[in-house]
């Protein structure tokens, strides 16, 4: 931990693994210190930036009510990395591995808005739809086609080299549109409940809805299944993954498969207490755990195991963090810096913007590795938190 704030008036302490944080996201921690369903302590981890309403990178514990902002929008983005047998000198040439990448492009969706042509069968919609699940759009095909899609953004699927000379296969993706509507549909449900009881908040886009409520309940039950959603669609492009790797590596065998969420609320136990924790860009660390820390798509990614620690609700980071906003990085980075950045490493080339930089298509360098915290600092501010296993550097990266 690299520091506490308890200043008068607070509620709450705020206990922080980011040694220097930015001014919008200290004002959204202490906004969460202040908070009337907030207990113990506002935690931050490393990776922890500015984000809606709540700090990405933040884990809070809610007695009795449920926070849609601080899960956020992406419910259930997360990680799934599989280790391969296959030593990493049979991808030594670029244009091989462009070759994999490229029959990766043509099998998954890839990009915002991108989705399969049919509806994708999976009983889990029936399921869902016969417990009263209140925000979907089956009837119209929207989730049935998004799922097994990467989505845009940070996502991404990757090609990985172990510091053991071994190939893993990775990707980041979540529950794409779904967990959006979600959490618009009850953070609107919030606000308005919020201004019913005339509750006192730090800030309104910090509503939340007691669990005891139907509001509260069927939010639970939505945000549960938006997670079902999101593992699903992890497994079905890894499922593809390791088919179309396995066609050019004839020889592989899957070792080992891990697959965790970020951006969720789950009921534990910490400090004797039963609280709703928040982990929103956080992922669990309990004891022995074993999760994923991915960095950006220039630098490391981690295999880590949980060390339990409650400082953190058993918490860590779930990436590197961003270290300049999106539009920061189209504006004062260059083609050519981020270019460097990227040697070695297949990946397709930058993109129009269409959303940021000081002029309309203009490149997109958003995601470029200059945008995020150093990794190795990110892991290394959080070893109380995790033990690092498998370090782990791209060889091909397809992003959102």
């Amino acid at each position: 931990m690299k520091w506490v704030k308890y200043e008068n008036g607070y509620k709450i302490p705020i206990k922080s693994w980011c040694a220097e944080l930015e001014e919008g996201a200290l004002e959204q921690a202490v906004n969460l210190a202040h908070h009337p369903a907030l207990f113990h302590h506002v935690a931050l981890m490393p990776d922890c930036h500015e984000g809606y309403g709540m700090p990405i990178g933040g884990v809070v514990a809610a007695k009795g009510a449920v926070i849609p902002s601080a899960v956020g929008v992406d419910i259930g983005c997360g990680m799934i990395a599989v280790e391969t047998n296959v030593p990493a000198e049979r991808l030594a040439e670029m244009s091989f591995r462009r070759q994999i990448q490229e029959k990766l492009k043509e099998r998954i969706p890839v990009g915002e808005g991108n989705a399969h042509k049919e509806n994708q069968e999976w009983d889990g919609f029936e399921s869902y739809l016969d417990n009263n699940g209140q925000v979907h759009d089956f009837a119209n095909g929207l989730d049935r086609k998004n799922l097994g899609t990467l989505g845009g953004g940070n996502h991404f699927i990757e090609i990985q080299r172990s510091d053991a000379g071994c190939v893993w296969l990775m990707i980041h993706s979540g529950s794409r549109n779904l967990g959006k509507r979600v959490e618009e549909f009850y953070h609107r449900q919030a606000q308005k409940l919020n201004a019913m009881f005339h509750v006192a908040l730090p800030d309104p886009d910090l509503a939340f809805l007691p669990i005891e409520q139907p509001e509260g309940h069927d939010y639970f039950r939505d945000m549960l299944f938006c997670l079902r959603y999101a593992r699903e669609n992890r497994r079905r492009m890894m499922s593809v993954m390791k088919e179309t790797f396995a066609e050019f590596v004839p020889e592989t065998e899957f070792i080992q498969e891990i697959d965790i969420h970020h951006n969720y609320a789950a009921d534990e136990e910490h400090f004797g207490e039963k609280y709703f924790i928040h982990r929103k860009g956080a992922t669990s660390a309990k004891l022995d755990e074993i999760g994923i820390i991915p960095g950006s798509m220039g630098t490391a990614s981690y295999i880590v195991r949980g060390l339990g620690n409650e400082e953190s609700f058993m918490s860590c980071s779930h990436g590197a963090g961003r270290l300049m906003s999106r539009t920061a990085a189209c504006n004062n980075l260059t083609v050519d810096e981020c270019d460097a950045a990227m040697a070695g490493i297949v990946c397709e080339r930058w993109q129009k913007s269409r959303r940021y930089g000081k002029s309309k298509g203009q490149l997109d360098l958003s995601e470029a590795p200059q945008a995020y915290k150093p990794i190795d600092a990110v892991i290394e501010a959080e070893r109380d938190l995790v033990e690092p296993l498998v370090r782990l550097t791209p060889l091909a990266v397809l992003k959102g």
